[in-house]
């Protein structure tokens, strides 16, 4: 698959130019590529413009998006209305009256889920391998930040550029997460199945995951202090054959699989 090679700067405002000066730098140690003024006409790569970073493919001057923007009317829909502790997320992972778990997203992702868990109250630690969808992610998190809205949550994230297999492979007594959050971006099934835009364009800047689940699983169980979460599609069969996970949390799209440690 193409990767971004450039980041594209559209009308930078005068406040921007740190922030282009620290993208200039953070891709050259990337390797990814160079600051462009200009989009070509067709292309895949990162631009910076006045609502913040985004992952942008260019064909014949059609544009397709992808930002990491937990203050968007949907989200914030999903915030104020998705139901609270109780809702299937909050269950599965184990929230409790009074206590709400420490939680490694070892698969961040764009980050929606690991923002919901902190508004449920929850200490969450984001891993993320991509350097592009870090950088992604670090921009909505930044812009969180200053939304006063959504400060308080966004503090309790922490955003690690790290290899999950490898964090997990190195953590020592007593740094154990309560909870391994899995929502792994293993390749598609069916070739013929319909790839949702945002997901589209996600694969083509960070791949597919290439580990072994049944190896991803093993170590998140190893290393979890109560339970492994893993998400997946309503129909899809468990992450690994074996072991089963304990018990499953069902939406109309999506399954959590639930494994129990020391139970």
């Amino acid at each position: 698959m193409p990767q971004p090679k450039t980041i594209w700067i559209r009308d930078p405002s005068g406040d921007q130019a740190q922030a282009i000066t620290e993208l200039s730098v953070w891709l050259a140690q990337a390797g990814i590529g160079t600051v462009s003024p200009s989009i070509p006409p067709c292309g895949l790569g990162l631009c910076l413009d006045a609502q913040g970073l985004r992952l942008i493919e260019a064909r014949d001057g059609r544009e397709e998006t992808v930002r990491v923007d937990f203050g968007s009317d949907a989200f914030l829909y999903r915030l104020r209305h998705g139901g609270g502790r109780r809702q299937p997320l909050g269950r599965a992972v184990g929230l409790k009256p009074g206590h709400s778990p420490r939680v490694l997203d070892a698969t961040a992702g764009l980050g929606r889920d690991a923002f919901i868990l902190a508004a449920l109250g929850c200490e969450v630690v984001l891993c993320e391998r991509s350097a592009i969808i870090f950088a992604l992610l670090e921009d909505g998190l930044q812009r969180a930040a200053r939304d006063h809205r959504l400060s308080e949550i966004a503090g309790r994230l922490t955003l690690q550029a790290a290899d999950s297999l490898q964090l997990m492979a190195t953590l020592k007594a007593g740094e154990a997460p309560e909870v391994i959050y899995l929502d792994p971006m293993f390749p598609p099934r069916s070739k013929t199945a319909l790839v949702k835009k945002e997901m589209r364009l996600v694969r083509a800047a960070a791949g597919d995951d290439d580990g072994d689940p049944a190896a991803l699983l093993g170590l998140a169980r190893n290393c979890a202090g109560r339970r492994v979460v893993c998400k997946r599609p309503a129909t899809a069969p468990p992450l690994a054959g074996r072991p089963a996970p304990d018990f499953a949390i069902t939406t109309p799209r999506h399954r959590f699989d639930v494994y129990l440690v020391n139970p």
